[in-house]
């Protein structure tokens, strides 16, 4: 096995505080986002996929891919979510076996509460930290990245 390609001090410093900003960045939304609308950030997620559907339902396979959770994860956060009302599980009534996750009245009210302070929080912390070249820079590095990672063939 060939010895492995160590990073270098400055790779390592990016790559650090990257993982910083990841954990800092995750950690102040989830605290905004609580604090100003009572939603998890997992509540969040779920309700602003559902919202951006014009019927406002997706199957849960399709519901996971839009998040990237496994089923046992999607499961447990729409039960909790489904106790609290803000979405509803549904017979798929062109597939006996299959169901379906609706965002509900009070989970499209919660979402459309919670989104103003939310993308404050994203404004503050993210967009108003760089300038308009950096965000182009940005764009290119994340779309590249995400290329990379994306399967063959999509």
């Amino acid at each position: 096995m060939a010895d492995p390609n160590w990073l270098d001090e400055r790779e390592a410093h990016a790559w650090h505080s990257y993982r910083t900003l990841q954990r800092e960045l995750f950690v102040a939304v989830e605290r905004d986002l609580t604090r100003g609308s009572g939603l998890s950030a997992a509540d969040y997620a779920v309700l602003v996929t559902l919202s951006e559907i014009p019927e406002g339902v997706l199957r849960p396979r399709e519901l996971c891919a839009q998040t990237g959770w496994d089923r046992s994860r999607l499961s447990h956060q729409v039960g909790r979510m489904e106790k609290r009302g803000l979405v509803a599980r549904e017979e798929c009534a062109s597939d006996a076996r299959g169901s379906l996750v609706r965002i509900t009245a009070s989970g499209r009210a919660a979402i459309e509460a919670a989104a103003p302070g939310h993308v404050e929080t994203v404004r503050r912390y993210f967009f108003d930290q760089v300038c308009p070249a950096e965000l182009d820079t940005l764009i290119a590095v994340f779309d590249r990245m995400l290329a990379a990672l994306a399967p063959p063939g999509t």
